[in-house]
């Protein structure tokens, strides 16, 4: 398991390429986000990430223990930056690689939707009016609170 929180970019190709060499993996799943300019209808020039050191990797971890905990996975990788960001700037990457297509894809979403509502981060946008905390949305509490259902 790998769980790195950072303020320089990270490459998507190296992180995959990193979990393909168990010959146990037959799937790799990956989610990749990213800074938008426009967040409920204004527009968004640039974004800082705030977390608790120490904190916020040992959050992350749980969540990577819980998705391992569900499914039979091979390697997890999550890496989350911090500080200043503009559009189109990468935000986070979680990387799963299991025998199985299923799985993967599985873990994968449900580690993000635990890290959207879980993980200790804080965001304030830059906008044309001002800078604001972004709270946290509805939507993702549903998309974590359907895998304690087990719908997910």
């Amino acid at each position: 398991m790998t769980v790195r929180v950072q303020t320089q970019d990270f490459d998507v190709g190296a992180e995959i390429a990193r979990l393909r060499g168990d010959p146990k993996v037959g799937a790799i799943a990956s989610f990749v986000g990213l800074c938008r300019d426009v967040n409920d209808g204004e527009a968004v020039a640039g974004m800082s990430l705030e977390h608790y050191p120490g904190m916020t990797e040992r959050a992350l971890e749980d969540i990577v223990a819980k998705a391992r905990s569900r499914w039979d996975l091979i390697e997890v990788s999550v890496v989350h930056r911090v500080g200043p960001l503009k559009p189109t700037d990468q935000i986070v990457l979680v990387v799963v690689s299991s025998a199985h297509r299923g799985e993967a894809f599985a873990a994968c979403e449900f580690i993000m939707d635990y890290l959207k509502t879980q993980a200790p981060f804080w965001k304030k946008e830059d906008t044309p009016t001002g800078s604001r905390w972004v709270d946290a949305r509805e939507s993702d509490d549903h998309a974590a609170g359907r895998w304690k259902t087990g719908k997910g």
